[in-house]
Formats: C-alpha cells, sequence, structure tokens
C-alpha cells in the first residue's frame, strides 16, 4: 500500500462514518411524528407533546450543523497537511518524542475547543435555556471548562506521557505495559471517581435522614444489600434534568441521587428508581462492563502495537519524521469500524443488562412505580419517544421507553 492510498483510506473511513450517521439521523428525525404507542399516551399533554417535538426538531438541526462543521474542519486539516504543520511547530521545541508529543495534541485538542466551544455555549445558553432546562451561570460554564481542559491536559498526557515511555523501553512489547496501566488507571477511577472527581464539579452531600432514606433502606435490608454511603448531588446548579447512579464496588460502592430526581419523583419512585441500580450491581453488570472494557483495551493495544511502527502511517499524513503520537493518530482512524462495530455490541449488551435490572427492580419492589419514575423522566427531558429502530440499534444503550414498559408489564 503507498501513502496516497492510506491517505484516501483514512479519508474514506471518516466520511463513511459521517455519511451513515448522517443517514441514521435523518431515519430518526422522520419518526419524530409518529403516533405514541397507547402505553405511553400519558407521558405528554398535547402543549408538551408540541413543546417535545419543537425539541427534538431543535436538536436535530443543530446537531446536522456541528456534524457537518466538524467533518468540514477535520477534512480541511488533512488535505492541507494539518498534522505536518503542528509537528513541525511541536519540534521547534523540544527534541524529546514525549514533549513532542505532548505539545502536538496540546496543540489539536485546544485548538479544537476553541473552534467547538461556541457550539456548546449556543446548545446550553440557547437551545437548553430556551426548553427551561439550563441552570448553568455563564461564569459556571467557564470555569468547567478551565476545569475540563486542566484535568483532561493531567490525566490524558500524564498517562501518554508513560505509554510513549514504555514504547521507549520495551518496544513492540510496550502493548503489555500501557495494558496495566489502563487496567489500574479504570478499576481506580471505578473506585475513587465520586470521591476525587466529582467533588471538582459538583457538591456531594450524605442524604439526610427522613422518610426517603428510611424507605431506601428498608428496600436494601430487604434485598441484602450492603448500603454503606447514599448521597445526594447538586445537578440542579446546571440543569434540570434528573439522574441517580451506582459507582464503586466493594467497600467503596455508593449510590447518588440528583437533587432534581428527589425534586421530580415520589419516594416510591425514587426507591424503584434505586431498586433498578441495585439490579445492575446485584447481576454484576458493572464487573462485566469493567472486565470487557479492559479485554477491548487490551486487543485494541496489541493491534496498535502490530502497526506502531510503521513509517507509511506518518508519510500518509504528511509528515517527514516518524514518530509513535502520528501513528495513533493514523491508526485511531483505521480503528474506527473496529470500535464501531464493539460499540454496538457494547450497546447491544447494555440493553439486555437494563432489562434485567427493571425485571430485578420488579421482583423485588413492584413494577408500577419504576414505570411511573421512567415516564416522568422521559417526560421532563423531553425524550423521544418514537425513535426509528435503526437508531437504537446503532446508538442507544438503554432500550426505549415504550420497550422497557412492555417488558416490565410482563406477567
Amino acid at each position: 500500500m503507498t501513502a496516497t492510498t492510506l491517505f484516501y483510506l483514512l479519508i474514506s473511513i471518516i466520511v463513511i462514518s459521517f455519511i451513515i450517521d448522517t443517514i441514521l439521523s435523518a431515519l430518526n428525525a422522520k419518526h419524530y411524528n409518529d403516533k405514541i404507542p397507547f402505553e405511553l399516551a400519558d407521558v405528554y399533554d398535547e402543549k408538551e407533546y408540541q413543546k417535545s417535538q419543537v425539541y427534538k426538531k431543535k436538536n436535530a438541526q443543530f446537531s446536522k450543523i456541528t456534524s457537518l462543521f466538524s467533518i468540514t474542519l477535520t477534512l480541511f486539516f488533512f488535505f492541507l497537511d494539518g498534522f505536518k504543520y503542528v509537528d513541525n511547530f511541536a519540534r521547534n521545541f523540544t527534541e524529546n518524542p514525549i514533549l513532542i508529543a505532548l505539545l502536538f495534541f496540546g496543540v489539536i485538542l485546544i485548538g479544537s475547543d476553541l473552534l467547538t466551544t461556541p457550539f456548546s455555549y449556543y446548545k446550553t445558553f440557547v437551545i437548553e435555556e430556551s426548553f427551561g432546562f439550563n441552570k448553568s451561570t455563564r461564569t459556571l460554564f467557564w470555569i468547567d471548562k478551565i476545569k475540563g481542559l486542566v484535568m483532561s491536559s493531567f490525566l490524558g498526557g500524564g498517562i501518554l506521557a508513560l505509554v510513549i515511555e514504555f514504547y521507549q523501553i520495551f518496544g513492540e512489547n510496550f502493548w503489555v505495559y500501557a495494558w496495566i496501566l489502563m487496567a489500574l488507571f479504570t478499576v481506580f477511577m471505578n473506585l475513587f471517581y465520586a470521591k476525587l472527581i466529582v467533588p471538582l464539579f459538583n457538591k456531594q452531600t450524605p442524604l439526610e435522614n427522613g422518610e426517603l432514606k428510611t424507605a431506601i433502606e428498608a428496600y436494601a435490608k430487604k434485598v441484602g444489600f450492603k448500603l454503606d454511603a447514599i448521597f445526594v448531588i447538586d445537578g440542579s446548579k446546571r440543569s434540570t434534568k434528573a439522574n441517580a447512579y451506582f459507582s464503586g464496588f466493594g467497600s467503596q460502592k455508593r449510590i447518588t441521587l440528583f437533587d432534581t430526581l428527589i425534586n421530580d419523583l415520589e419516594i416510591p419512585e425514587i426507591v424503584a428508581v434505586l431498586a433498578h441500580e441495585v439490579g445492575h450491581y446485584k447481576k454484576k453488570h458493572i464487573l462485566f462492563n469493567l472486565f470487557t472494557s479492559l479485554l477491548l483495551t487490551g486487543f485494541m493495544l496489541f493491534l496498535l502495537s502490530l502497526f506502531i511502527n510503521m513509517p507509511l502511517f506518518s508519510e500518509a499524513l504528511g509528515v517527514a519524521i516518524p514518530s509513535f503520537h502520528i501513528g495513533l493518530i493514523a491508526f485511531g482512524i483505521l480503528y474506527t469500524p473496529v470500535s464501531e462495530i464493539t460499540g454496538i455490541f457494547m450497546n447491544y449488551i447494555s440493553r439486555i443488562f437494563e432489562y434485567q435490572a427493571d425485571n430485578y427492580a420488579k421482583e423485588t419492589n413492584t413494577a408500577i412505580p419504576l414505570i411511573s419514575a421512567l415516564k416522568k423522566l422521559s417526560k421532563n427531558s423531553l425524550s423521544n419517544l418514537t425513535p426509528h429502530p435503526a437508531y437504537v440499534f446503532m446508538h442507544y444503550s438503554h432500550p426505549t421507553l415504550f420497550e422497557r414498559i412492555q417488558n416490565l408489564k410482563k406477567e
């Protein structure tokens, strides 16, 4: 294969991915006006339904614009030898391969963030705010941006530096050590994310004594779930949308409730949502996802080790000096079809797990409050009740609301 052939193969992968996503989004949009199933007729009244339609269409239109901007920017960068200029820029400051790589990715990521920030700003303060979802201030928006940039630079840059160091020391066997590093990091983040990362962005407080805490503790005791920590997070400082999640395992496990969830749902509905989350733990979904993620990471790193040495990667991107960071860019694009396939598989498994967690909640509690909770959460977030099956198959990690309710109503 020549460098020119590889270049156009990379371009083809980018363009085909864009076309597939565009087709799926168009198919999904065609279903916006479908008749709502009878089981979901009580989710929206007429006024709310019209509001949800407008919200879906505005988001779809905005997504078209951002996707088109993104691919146009990417293609210009490829055809105008952007990687060559950024690589030369980084090499003007140092000859150290790790520092060159950090500068290279730093310039690209900061440049990309500067160009896309106006879109996220518009999304937050125009679209989300016009529908009553946004509660973030402009100051908080920029503080989040800065914190996110610093955190991603520290964590991402540190991991990249170590992986390149492994590559320099161990050669093609670097992937084994990189895999161990990623495994340790993943397990560490699963255990301590709620304690170390979340507090940088949100305030977490223990759930106060009262009827809700008593009801949750009674359910946990009933199903033999040792619950040491129930926290409330101030999600309302950014959005009205509600959520709850389970994090950690072993002695570090905790349940976190968004304050918006507590405000939106009745106590039996909150307990039902938590029963669903406990179902994920009891069915060992968290451990499965962690184990599978580590396997896929190892597979990707092994493939990377087979191709990272190829000078053809650098030639295809117009860069004179072969390097790990340029090889990583080319490999990342070539790996896109594989990641799409594994993503579809993981979404499929995730939807099965959601059914299992729903069933656990139904068996250990009752289906009625969970159905009610799911309907309220969908209504309050103006969810799409009639997505296209192909879009669901490709992108949804959860079954649709209709499918979940059908399953919960089964005897």
